[in-house]
């Protein structure tokens, strides 16, 4: 064997073609069925985390990649399969330096696996008080305003639009503004 390879049982990422993870975790369990591989490739994970979007006025919650375009696959790194993995239509390459592949530490992936475990929505507000936005969404769709309040458990603020020459605070949730 090669330097290349070890055979302790590891997580690898594998880069793969954007919006193609899921077919290419598909076709590396396929391939490890067909080929008999069980006993070196042991798990394919596309690392999700929920999150919260608003269509229409809605609250939805959404699963989204947190890494666009990679795949983590639980292996033995040795020659056959390394071959399988790196073969499989959409993989473009394993992560790591030339042609000697990375494995993901046991912290990364525990980090991972939490975020992707964690069952509340995350609320992501990435403004700050004071700054002018533009609400795109709710009764006052199109006007200006500014940040006054953030509730991030919430993930609501207020925002102070003008009207008739006043200051009208109304709270929005944060998906329905965006930065003007």
């Amino acid at each position: 064997m090669t330097k290349r390879y070890d055979s302790s049982r590891q997580w690898y990422a594998v880069h793969t073609y954007s919006g193609y993870e899921e077919k290419v975790a598909e076709g590396i369990q396929q391939r490890v069925a067909t080929v008999d591989m069980a006993d070196k490739i042991f798990e394919v994970l596309v690392p999700k985390e929920k999150q919260i979007e608003i269509k229409n006025g809605k609250r939805k919650i959404v699963e989204k990649k947190i890494f666009q375009g990679y795949v983590l696959v639980e292996m033995k790194m040795t020659e056959d399969a390394w071959f399988i993995v790196r073969n499989t239509p959409g993989v473009t390459g394993f992560v790591g330096s030339g042609i000697t592949p990375t494995p993901v530490s046991d912290e990364e992936m525990a980090k991972i696996k939490k975020r992707m475990g964690v069952e509340d929505p995350k609320h992501k507000i990435d403004f700050v008080i004071g700054e002018v936005v533009n609400i795109v969404d709710g009764p006052f769709k199109g006007f200006d305003g500014s940040i006054n309040e953030i509730d991030t458990q919430k993930g609501k603020i207020k925002v102070l639009v003008s009207m008739f020459g006043r200051d009208t605070p109304v709270e929005l949730d944060a998906l329905q503004v965006k930065k003007v």
